[in-house]
């Protein structure tokens, strides 16, 4: 990434809660919203410095592009073209290779008192992928402490695209270490299993009888160490599940955590297909965090409403083709609120 200057943008609501965004990969730095008592903290993990966002192994906060999670082996086909992507994790492309949108510094194309619109110009060709794509992220902060954040982007050629947020969240505070005694439960009856390197099988699994039922309340590490495949493979959740009634456009409640010591809960809607749930399985080592120490595993989790893992390589699966002419369009909300 050329040497450009990094941007950091605060907005504020009437109540004083407020998000702190950063032009690196379009991400989210800081959430500050209240607890029970109305006591505001940071419940969004992020880095002391700046420069850290940029290439750093947990993709903490930003928008992963052009293709969120896994393509199978760096190679897809489209309208009988062969395509070969960078090869980082395994032998997969996960989120668009090293240098995807995550890790790009985005233009501030509009900044008011409650929003900001970020822009980044992915060329042809770039990470391997067609078509020169017009990427944007919009954030609006409201008065209800929500988080409102539309993706779009356009194409000139044929290509795929795979958008989401990788937020990693800690509802008592992003330095409060454990993420797993925290409640979730999801608005999802399946998900897809996959094989040892994370790439789906192509089979919808229903969660019903296993450690990956989070249809009702449950604390994240409840099953964890299940004797599991899902969960052996990763090290705990690292998995996405296939939202009940997703409809492009049309937004739904698709996840809801809770922790019942702060009192804080964060609902997650989305019009997305899948939402991918990942515990921070790898978070060690990852640059200091707001506090001046370094995360550990399973500190927070990552809630990524997006298209289906290597779905360019799955014809059963939501298609991620983007064609000239249309407009992807993905919607996904973050509200903050407190047990009564």
């Amino acid at each position: 990434m050329a040497n450009t200057d990094i941007t950091q943008l605060r907005l504020v609501n009437r109540s004083g809660a407020s998000v702190v965004l950063t032009s690196i990969g379009a991400g989210i730095v800081e959430v500050n919203v209240p607890d029970k008592n109305g006591t505001i903290g940071d419940v969004a993990l992020g880095y002391s410095n700046p420069q850290d966002y940029i290439g750093d192994g947990p993709a903490c906060g930003k928008i992963p592009g052009r293709y969120a999670n896994r393509i199978a082996k760096g190679h897809f086909s489209l309208d009988g073209i062969e395509y070969t992507l960078p090869i980082n994790v395994g032998p997969n492309c996960n989120h668009g290779g090293d240098h995807g949108f995550h890790n790009r510094n985005w233009d501030v194309k509009e900044h008011s008192d409650n929003c900001v619109v970020f822009a980044y110009l992915s060329r042809d060709g770039e990470a391997g992928f067609p078509g020169n794509l017009n990427a944007e992220a919009k954030y609006v902060w409201t008065d209800d402490n929500e988080l409102q954040l539309t993706l779009t982007a356009t194409t000139d050629a044929p290509t795929v695209v795979n958008l989401t947020n990788h937020a990693y969240w800690n509802l008592k505070g992003h330095d409060s270490g454990c993420v797993l005694s925290q409640l979730l439960k999801l608005e999802a009856d399946n998900y897809l299993p996959t094989d040892e390197t994370l790439i789906p099988s192509g089979e919808i699994a229903p969660v019903e009888g296993t450690p990956m039922d989070f249809r009702s309340f449950k604390a994240i590490g409840k099953d964890i160490d299940a004797d599991f495949p899902a969960l052996k493979i990763g090290k705990g959740y690292d998995a996405c599940w296939v939202v009940n009634d997703a409809e492009e456009g049309k937004l739904r409640k698709v996840a809801t955590l809770m922790d019942e010591t702060s009192g804080r809960i964060l609902e997650v809607s989305s019009d997305q297909p899948g939402v991918q749930i990942y515990t921070g399985n790898w978070l060690s080592g990852c640059p200091k965090n707001k506090e001046g120490r370094g995360y550990n595993d399973y500190d927070g989790v990552a809630i990524e409403c997006q298209g289906f893992p290597n779905s360019p390589n799955t014809p059963s699966f939501p298609t991620t083709v983007l064609r000239p002419g249309e407009t992807y369009k993905r919607h996904i909300n973050f509200t903050f609120k407190t047990i009564e």
